[in-house]
C-alpha cells in the first residue's frame, strides 16, 4: 500500500539540516484530449495526444520520492479547472491546483469567488505565452483579476517567454502584493543558445520584485539532445539571481516527456543543484512550493 504524503521522506536529500520537508513536484499536468478544450494539443504531438491521469504519474513519483504535487491547468476553460479539482479531490497526493479563469472578462469574478472556496485551489494561470498581444497583461481591464487574486491570497503563475519579461516587471510594480511564480524559468531559448536578453530580464525581476521562479520545463526548451552541461548556465543564473529560497522544482510532466523521462529530469535537477546546502535543496525540492502555494492549508 502506498504511504500517505505526510509519511514519505525524501530519500535523495540529506536530513542533517533539520526536519525533513515533503518533496513536492510544483508543476505537473493531467488531461484528456476527448474533453475538447486543449486547443494546443493536436495529434501531431504524438506522445502527448492521449489521456494522462494520476495512475500514469503515481509510480514515477513513488520511485523518485515525491510525496505531493501541484496540478496546473492546460486548457483555457473553467470546466477544465473543475475537472482538475475533481481529480485532486480523489487523489491524496495532489496537494494543490492552479486553475484558469478569463482575466479579460470581469464577470469571471464570480468564478474566482466560487473556486477560491475549494481547499485545493491555490492560484490561477492565464496562458500568456499563447496570447499574440505581448502587452496583454498590462491591459487596464484586467485589473479586477489581479486584485481578486490578492484579495483571496491566491497565486499567479506567470506563463511567459523572454519577450514578456519587461511587461511582467511592470505588472508586478502595479501589484506588489501579488504572489507570483514564473513558470519554467520564463522558457529561455536554450536550443538556440540565446541567453543575454533572458538573463537581464530575469535578473531585473529577481532584484526588483518578490517573484519566485520554477525550475521546470528547461529540458523541453533545450530539446531532445539536452544535457546537464547545456542546462547548467541557465540554472546557475537562476540560482544566482533568485537564490535557493525563491526557486521551486517542478517536472512539467507529461510535457517533459518530449525531451526527458521523469526520473532523468529529477536526477539532472539534483546534479544541477548539488552545490547548494542540504537545507537549500530541501527548500528547492519542496519547502518553497509548500510555503508559496500554502500547501499546508488543506
Amino acid at each position: 500500500m502506498r504511504p500517505t504524503p505526510a509519511a514519505i521522506a525524501q530519500p535523495h536529500l540529506r536530513a542533517d539540516s533539520g526536519p525533513m520537508t515533503l518533496r513536492i513536484d510544483s508543476h505537473q499536468h493531467f488531461w484528456n484530449p476527448s474533453r475538447g478544450d486543449y486547443g494546443w494539443l493536436t495529434p501531431e504531438l504524438q506522445t502527448l495526444y492521449r489521456p494522462f491521469g494520476p495512475d500514469d504519474l503515481e509510480f514515477l513519483i513513488e520511485e523518485t520520492g515525491v510525496g505531493g504535487t501541484v496540478l496546473v491547468q492546460a486548457a483555457p476553460t473553467v470546466e477544465e479547472t473543475e475537472y482538475m479539482l475533481g481529480l485532486a479531490d480523489a487523489t491524496d497526493w495532489v496537494l494543490g491546483v492552479v486553475g484558469w479563469v478569463d482575466f479579460a472578462d470581469p464577470s469571471s469574478l464570480a468564478h474566482v469567488d466560487r473556486l477560491a472556496r475549494h481547499k485545493k485551489l491555490k492560484g490561477f494561470r492565464p496562458m500568456i505565452q499563447d496570447i499574440p498581444d505581448v502587452d496583454w497583461m498590462l491591459k487596464p481591464e484586467l485589473d479586477w483579476a489581479f486584485r481578486s487574486l490578492v484579495a483571496h491570497d491566491l497565486a499567479f503563475d506567470a506563463l511567459v517567454k523572454p519577450e514578456h519579461l519587461p511587461n511582467l516587471l511592470a505588472l508586478l510594480g502595479r501589484y506588489p502584493e501579488l504572489r507570483v511564480v514564473i513558470d519554467h524559468g520564463a522558457k529561455p531559448r536554450i536550443r538556440a543558445g540565446e541567453f543575454d536578453e533572458w538573463a537581464a530580464g530575469m535578473q531585473a525581476l529577481a532584484r526588483d520584485t518578490r517573484a519566485l521562479c520554477k525550475l521546470s520545463g528547461l529540458v523541453t526548451e533545450a530539446g531532445p539532445d539536452w544535457s546537464v552541461d547545456k542546462l547548467r548556465p541557465y540554472v546557475d543564473w537562476l540560482l544566482e539571481c533568485f537564490g535557493p529560497g525563491r526557486l521551486l522544482w517542478g517536472s512539467d510532466w507529461p510535457v517533459c516527456t518530449l525531451a526527458s523521462g521523469y526520473r532523468r529530469w529529477v536526477d539532472a535537477a539534483e546534479e544541477l543543484t548539488a552545490a547548494c546546502s542540504a537545507g537549500e535543496r530541501l527548500a528547492i525540492f519542496g519547502g518553497n512550493a509548500t510555503a508559496f502555494y500554502r500547501l499546508g492549508a488543506i
